[in-house]
């Protein structure tokens, strides 16, 4: 912002200053900005309330249980879709029965490595005797 000195004939000067005027202007619109509420716009909406889902966990049958690993990582029990606690329950089950029904555990050739794993620990832990591997004769060949 320049400033003007005047003429040097002595004349007065005959613009105004505006520098303090801008810079009155300038704190004036930042306290206004400051001091103007927040606006909220708020719609109060009845949201559905969630319902937990009605499956029952599948029957443990009393002679034989079939676990199968899907390649897009499902855990099927006897061709229903659990989830780990549901197979652990089902398996604290299968042990309660007078005679333990035979567990078979089938994974597909595409399922995840990891998941396999993790359901035979499920297994292990839970100290079910009568365990198999069923549908092995499908890798039995090598690229088949």
């Amino acid at each position: 912002m320049a400033m003007s000195g005047g003429k040097d004939d002595g004349s007065p000067m005959m613009e105004m200053n505006t520098t303090p005027l801008i810079d009155v202007m300038l704190v004036l619109l930042i306290m206004f900005i400051i001091t103007i509420p927040v606006a909220t716009h708020s719609i109060d909406i009845d949201l559905p309330v969630a319902t937990p889902p009605s499956s029952t966990p599948p029957p443990v049958d009393p002679i034989k249980n079939k676990v199968v690993i899907t390649p897009d990582d499902k855990i099927l029990w006897n061709g229903t879709q659990i989830d780990g606690p549901i197979l652990v329950n089902n398996l604290k089950e299968s042990l309660t029965f007078a005679t333990e029904p035979e567990l078979q555990f089938q994974p597909d050739g595409g399922a995840s490595y990891d998941l396999s794993a993790k359901v035979l620990q499920i297994i292990k832990a839970s100290q079910v005797t009568k365990f198999g591997f069923v549908g092995n004769e499908q890798f039995s060949e090598f690229n088949k």
